[in-house]
């Protein structure tokens, strides 16, 4: 169909020549798009998480709904995951491209480590591998990490986009509950947090972005990273509770409550009783039976005239 297009190996706009960077995809969706085929639409993911650095580290938190359109899949998801021991990896968009992606850099970063003899990667080389492997599929991954981790440099967190764009910023948040989540971290957020300034401000973020959207709900995880090491606080605090029943409701199984009660009597006009056997009759005639008996009244002689009519 587009057989007239040049092949990746030729320049688009000197022919014969051959160049570094390539656009044919770019006239080919401009040409598909000319002859009425859709592009495809972004898909809406729900997500709220947030990165913060403090005075003596770095505090990841996510919430754990896992939605799938207007249907929540997984109430209890976990979104912090682990590449070192000094190293952890938040992740919005799709489930199994943050899962894979996390879990094949950390694969890559034990090679690194057994590679190079050190014990403690640099946080700078888990986000290198990240975008690395983002940029290659041009953002056909659907995986927006935010990685945080304390190793010689300091306490260090990075906000990787899917197309593998990256910045390094002392407090960020992502995912569909972004706005909120920020505007509680811009307004608390200062370099000296202690602890448990730090910890709260997390959870008062999620907690926003969790209230703002609905494809972020039910529990609150955090990750709290230091020069010691990792403390991944599972379930820290539950968000959004389920409600329960204000009454009380003593109703006994098998009955159901009335508040009135009346009385009609009905006046016998006609009683008829059917056996079993003339109901079955009555079935199987049906209407050509019905039919039928009115053919035989009107063929029958009616007295002082002929049977047929002129």
């Amino acid at each position: 169909m587009l057989h007239h297009l040049p092949t990746p190996s030729q320049s688009a706009d000197i022919p014969g020549v051959r160049s570094g960077f390539n656009f044919v995809n770019c006239r080919r969706n401009a040409e598909l798009l000319a002859q009425g085929y859709q592009p495809p639409k972004a898909v809406r993911t729900g997500t709220s998480i947030v990165g913060l650095i403090y005075r003596d580290g770095v505090i990841l938190g996510a919430d754990t709904r896992a939605t799938e359109g207007p249907i929540v899949s997984d109430k209890n998801c976990s979104k912090i995951h682990y590449l070192q021991n000094h190293i952890y990896c938040c992740g919005a968009g799709t489930a199994a491209d943050t899962e894979m992606m996390t879990v094949m850099t950390s694969a890559e970063l034990d090679m690194h480590s057994l590679n190079t003899g050190r014990s403690v990667v640099p946080v700078v080389c888990a986000s290198m591998l990240l975008r690395r492997t983002l940029f290659r599929y041009q953002g056909h991954i659907g995986a927006a990490l935010l990685l945080g981790g304390v190793d010689r440099s300091g306490p260090q967190i990075y906000c990787i986009y899917p197309c593998g764009s990256n910045d390094k910023i002392p407090y960020v948040a992502m995912g569909s509950g972004t706005l909120a989540a920020m505007s509680v971290l811009e307004h608390g957020w200062h370099p000296d947090l202690d602890f448990e300034e730090g910890k709260q401000l997390v959870r008062e973020a999620i907690s926003a972005g969790v209230f703002n959207d609905l494809g972020s709900g039910s529990n609150i995880d955090l990750c709290v990273i230091t020069a010691k090491g990792a403390n991944y606080l599972r379930t820290d605090t539950v968000a959004s509770e389920r409600g329960g029943r204000l009454g009380k409701y003593a109703i006994k199984p098998n009955s159901t409550l009335f508040t009135s009660m009346s009385v009609n009597s009905l006046l016998v006009t006609e009683e008829k009783i059917y056996s079993p056997s003339q109901m079955m009759d009555d079935q199987q005639s049906g209407p050509s039976g019905l039919q039928g008996s009115r053919e035989e009244e009107e063929g029958e002689p009616q007295p002082g005239g002929s049977q047929n009519r002129p």
